[in-house]
């Protein structure tokens, strides 16, 4: 009998501890699937038109993550997040076909920050999520530069850190992309070169303070090429950088929102560039469940006539707080020999303006 009770306490010690541990940790799958329909002018030399289902993004590149939380007491835990992109109209996997291509990371978090070593978001790519009312839309500032809504960095090490409205972070990369020229914004960079320090690496900053109604961020980025890498980045000495300053207002519910991103490659023989590209949007709620999005950006392109002008407005009705419909309208001008397409991925007639309209349906879980 003594052996039993026995027995039976030690299963219920058992229990208590199990149920102690999953208390402490968690782990949540999360997602967005979003597609729709796009019909686009002068996709072509020729000025022809195309209706096509877009691979990239809809109002919101679709994926599936994993994240998670270990409670390690006194204020620390550890945490990971598992994140891949996929392509609904043929199910492929994105970011270069990568299996967690998004973000792959692992880390610690207490009241000084979080602490991530891995694939993840960079300083630019976190700059302009509060200011950037399109945000990844299929026509958005990232037709003009695909690496804005892509801004993220392999073999690194990122911290981020929140502080009476203050926010500060940064991340530095041994090798800023191991995927080939496959996928958006990809470069064939994988870096960790014996011998060479500076072969691929990249170094992001942000500060940014968030106030009552209003905030401003500013970011720092400057990547280093390396034999064999993309768009003329073939030596470690090669370099590309970006300077974001973005800030945004409300006033009562709307949302006016804009900012400027500076760039300055030296990259191989005559392929230097300086830009800025400017944009200014706002989001009005017109009800409950239909909000109104618009935005204009510009590419002003130092000492050349390829400037760019888009002007975008998308049209959301949130059908449930999980569930929406939107429409999406576009035009791009595009100066002197530009090719800049309106849709993220898409093509266009060199020199050519092209004019646009999307629809979908987006669903999170």
């Amino acid at each position: 009998m003594t052996r039993k009770i026995s027995l039976h306490a030690v299963a219920l010690a058992a229990a208590l501890c199990a149920s102690s541990a999953m208390a402490q940790s968690s782990v949540t799958i999360y997602g967005i699937i979003d597609t729709g329909v796009v019909y686009t002018t002068n996709a072509n030399a020729n000025g022809n038109s195309v209706f096509k289902m877009p691979s990239l993004t809809g109002s919101f590149p679709s994926r599936i993550g994993f994240k998670g939380t270990e409670d390690l007491g006194g204020g620390l835990q550890a945490m990971f997040v598992l994140e891949s992109g996929f392509a609904p109209d043929t199910g492929a996997m994105g970011q270069g076909g990568r299996l967690f291509g998004r973000q792959s990371y692992v880390g610690l978090k207490n009241s000084w920050g979080q602490l991530m070593l891995g694939r993840q978001v960079n300083m630019t790519y976190l700059s302009q999520l509060k200011t950037d009312v399109m945000g990844p839309n299929l026509f958005a500032i990232g037709s003009i530069d695909a690496y804005l809504p892509n801004a993220r960095s392999d073999n690194a090490i990122g911290y981020l850190g929140n502080f009476s409205g203050f926010t500060v972070g940064a991340t530095y990369s041994f090798g800023r992309d191991a995927a080939g020229p496959a996928g958006p914004a990809a470069t064939n960079c994988p870096g960790e070169v014996a011998g060479n320090s500076k072969a691929c690496r990249q170094v992001t900053a942000l500060l940014g303070y968030d106030g009552k109604g209003w905030g401003v961020t500013s970011s720092y980025d400057i990547l280093y090429g390396n034999t064999g890498a993309s768009n003329g980045m073939t030596s470690s000495d090669n370099t590309d950088q970006r300077v974001t300053l973005n800030g945004y207002f409300m006033l009562g519910d709307v949302k006016i929102g804009g900012g400027v991103v500076d760039r300055r490659t030296r990259a191989a023989a005559n392929t230097n560039t300086d830009s800025d590209l400017y944009y200014l949007g706002v989001s009005y709620p017109l009800s409950v469940a239909l909000v109104l999005d618009a935005q204009v950006s510009r590419l002003d392109v130092k000492n050349s006539p390829n400037d760019v002008t888009l002007s975008v407005a998308r049209l959301t009705y949130n059908l449930s707080k999980r569930t929406a419909v939107y429409g999406s309208l576009g035009y791009i001008k595009n100066g002197g020999t530009s090719s800049v397409a309106l849709d993220a991925g898409g093509t266009v007639g060199a020199g050519k303006n092209q004019l646009g309209v999307m629809t979908g349906i987006r669903h999170t879980f």
